[in-house]
């Protein structure tokens, strides 16, 4: 079976992860200091795609199948409480 990921992939994930442990990874627009493990690893990742590296596509946003259809659940309809005031 061969690796999904290829060892330029690696190398740029282990330097975003050295990066953040001595605080000095940075996120994109923002520019705010990178705490998160995960997101040192998906700036790893980002910036090995840029390069051309061996990286698998990143998965789409999955929509809900209400949405596909274009037609809104129904609700059934039950007895609603009536709440009451007390003054």
């Amino acid at each position: 079976m061969a690796a999904k990921y290829g060892k330029k992939s690696r190398s740029k994930v282990k330097k975003a992860m050295h990066e953040r442990k001595r605080g000095t990874l940075k996120s994109g627009r923002s520019g705010k200091k990178v705490k998160s493990r995960k997101q040192a690893i998906a700036i790893g990742l980002s910036e090995a795609r840029r390069s051309g590296a061996k990286v698998p596509k990143k998965k789409s946003a999955k929509r809900k199948s209400s949405a596909k259809k274009g037609g809104a659940k129904k609700k059934k309809g039950g007895a609603k409480k009536k709440r009451s005031s007390k003054k």
